[in-house]
């Protein structure tokens, strides 16, 4: 069975990793409200399919900086150091 030490992270996780950790985590919570915020000005402005596009971003947008936040905590895997 393969151990913590063992486990080495891609080439593709370290460079996303190498980026997303150099944006503040505020950038994506603030997105995500501007985002929910256009959607609703949308629906309410009668463009219910377009405010319903827009508001479908709010999710993907929250799960990458819940991402960019654990990559902040948890940092790159200290074995490839």
């Amino acid at each position: 069975m393969e151990t913590l030490q063992e486990r080495k992270e891609g080439q593709v996780a370290k460079s996303i990793e190498k980026q997303t950790s150099k944006i503040p985590s505020d950038i994506f919570l603030w997105s995500a409200i501007g985002t929910a915020a256009v959607a609703t000005g949308l629906h309410c402005a009668g463009k219910k399919k377009d405010g319903l596009f827009v508001g479908l971003l709010v999710a993907p947008i929250l799960i990458v900086g819940l991402y960019n936040k654990l990559v902040k905590v948890k940092g790159h895997d200290k074995n490839d150091k």
